[in-house]
């Protein structure tokens, strides 16, 4: 018997959708349904629209065309960027306290649940180093992390393993499958094979258009 998730997941659903940029569709008639309790892997070559497609599910992009269901939904979503984004002079548990302390998380609590989501991303003794000391591949799961302590109902990852070993990568899959266990809808852009085949389900980008 399946245990029911423990947090409330959200079904985000794209239709039509398209991007323009500098007179280009980098997105192109985009339907996709992303389910809670399952992680979603976009895949394709270098200039597919992954990137464009992660910002526009979780809220941070307009589509120009097509509509995207919630419309509130960056304010309920986990992100990790692939430039990472995180605040070189300040710590590892200090950036991925910041988005707690944006949502006004009782002090006493922020500091234990950034330990934690650290630990979850195998980072348990790094709190306290600053992150423009950190290699690129402790700044990369510094970056799962902070998307991690969001407990969010939606986490999108824009190539989370890209600059991690076989090991690391396997540790920051298992984390973000539990947050699919947890109930959260989970997506992942990434050019490894490897880690789309972990996925539940697979889109393929070509020219921004799903093939």
């Amino acid at each position: 018997m399946s245990t029911a998730p423990s947090r409330d997941g959200m079904v985000v659903r794209a239709r039509g959708v398209v991007v323009v940029r500098d007179g280009r569709r980098v997105l192109d008639g985009v339907d996709i349904d992303v389910l809670p309790g399952r992680i979603l892997a976009v895949t394709g070559p270098s200039g597919s629209g992954k990137s464009t497609l992660l910002a526009v599910l979780a809220g941070l992009v307009l589509p120009d065309g097509g509509t995207v269901e919630p419309a509130d939904r960056a304010e309920q979503a986990g992100i990790v960027f692939q430039g990472y984004g995180l605040l070189p002079v300040l710590t590892a548990a200090e950036n991925v306290e910041l988005p707690l302390q944006l949502c006004g998380v009782e002090r006493e609590a922020v500091r234990h649940r950034a330990e934690a989501a650290l630990a979850r991303a195998g980072l348990a003794d790094i709190p306290d180093r600053l992150a423009e000391e950190l290699s690129g591949g402790q700044r990369q799961r510094v970056a799962v992390a902070r998307a991690l302590v969001v407990e969010a109902g939606l986490l999108v990852a824009d190539e989370p393993t890209a600059e991690l070993d076989a090991d690391n990568a396997a540790v920051v899959i298992a984390a973000l499958r539990a947050e699919a266990a947890a109930g959260a809808a989970v997506v992942i852009a990434t050019h490894d094979p490897d880690v789309a085949a972990l996925c539940d389900d697979t889109l393929h980008l070509v020219d921004g258009r799903p093939t």
